[in-house]
């Protein structure tokens, strides 16, 4: 039974809680408040969001990433309106729909770009393919940071796409689902990697990084915020005991702990890298950025390694194998998964 909780690295999801969001929840669970986030708890984290962005911005807390991404672009579309994303975007290949569903149809268009990043060049093609009434308007670019391969924009980068969304009069979503692994990534500010490089609303990840559930949608631009207490409530995504998940905001937020979590699961990842790399047969697929590393190896180690009980995704950017390391991470048990590609490439080679 023991076995059942080791460390696997599938996904940062599935991590538990980190010890002080833990105390945080717990201290929020003393006595009666108001309910349906009209409590302390939820106004302190939604200005604790304002202080660490250096920006007035309106907050929502939401319990996961499906909604808060879905409920987000809906608020910056009509139905008649297109989001560009790119072809392995989170929006696009994991959220079953759930973006044209609560937009009433906006269409999601798709466009490439090396290491599963969007560029100016693919988003002008997209935006520019027509322009008749029959085709649905370009309305929102949707950047992933960290993205779905494990790399992550700079600020540059951002700025860049900023300015063809300016020239085609659309608007900027950032679904930051690893948020904190890119910003620790970058060594940048928050408001340096968000709204001070045109990012118009932020879906920022707090069950990745040591949470229970919970996510913030931080619209940096006010007045696309209109109404979208509504949308939550219409989407089931209000929490009539919404303290238990702005809570835990003030525990993951306090000292930068979010940061720290977030430097850490970088640098497990990293340390996984350091100790796989000389291994032959093991290729990287994409730039190790954040803290996910992806391999291409031979299917028969693969299989090898699940017979061994590891965990790992094989169907996220474009093949090959994912592992994903969090908050929790110990290089104790990476060093048992690095033995385990050993003695699985050695038990090939005998064969």
């Amino acid at each position: 039974m023991e076995d059942l909780y080791q460390e696997q690295f599938a996904s940062d999801n599935y991590s538990g809680m980190c010890p002080e969001v833990i105390q945080s929840m717990t201290e929020a669970n003393i006595g009666s408040v108001p309910a349906y986030g009209n409590d302390k708890y939820t106004f302190d984290a939604a200005n604790k969001i304002r202080e660490i962005f250096e920006t007035d911005c309106e907050v929502f807390f939401v319990f996961n990433g499906t909604a808060a991404n879905s409920l987000a672009l809906a608020s910056l579309c009509r139905s008649y309106h297109s989001v560009i994303c790119h072809e392995l975007a989170h929006v696009e290949t994991d959220e079953c729909g759930a973006p044209e569903f609560f937009s009433n149809g906006s269409k999601l268009l798709l466009a490439k770009g090396e290491n599963g990043k969007l560029n100016p060049d693919s988003i002008r093609e997209v935006a520019s393919k027509r322009e008749d009434i029959h085709y649905p308007k370009p309305k929102v670019v949707s950047v992933t940071q960290a993205t779905e391969v494990g790399t992550v924009y700079s600020v540059d980068e951002l700025k860049k796409i900023k300015e063809v969304t300016d020239e085609f009069n659309m608007y900027i979503h950032m679904d930051g689902a690893r948020f904190s692994n890119a910003l620790t990534s970058l060594n940048v500010t928050p408001a340096e990697i968000t709204w001070k490089a045109g990012v118009d609303v932020l879906c920022f990840c707090g069950t990745k990084n040591g949470m229970a559930m919970g996510e913030a949608v931080v619209f940096f631009n006010k007045d696309l915020a209109e109404d979208f207490a509504y949308r939550c409530k219409q989407a089931g995504q209000l929490a009539s005991k919404m303290r238990f998940i702005s809570s835990q905001w003030l525990g993951l937020l306090k000292n930068d702990l979010w940061l720290k979590n977030g430097s850490w699961a970088n640098e497990m990842a990293q340390y996984f890298v350091s100790k796989i790399k000389d291994i032959n047969g093991i290729k990287f697929m994409f730039p190790v950025e954040a803290n996910a590393v992806f391999i291409e190896t031979s299917p028969k180690l693969l299989e090898l390694l699940k017979e061994k009980d590891w965990l790992f995704y094989t169907f996220i950017g474009l093949g090959g194998a994912r592992f994903v390391f969090s908050w929790g991470s110990t290089k104790q048990r990476i060093d048992e998964l690095v033995e385990d590609i050993k003695v699985c490439k050695e038990n090939l080679l005998e064969q």
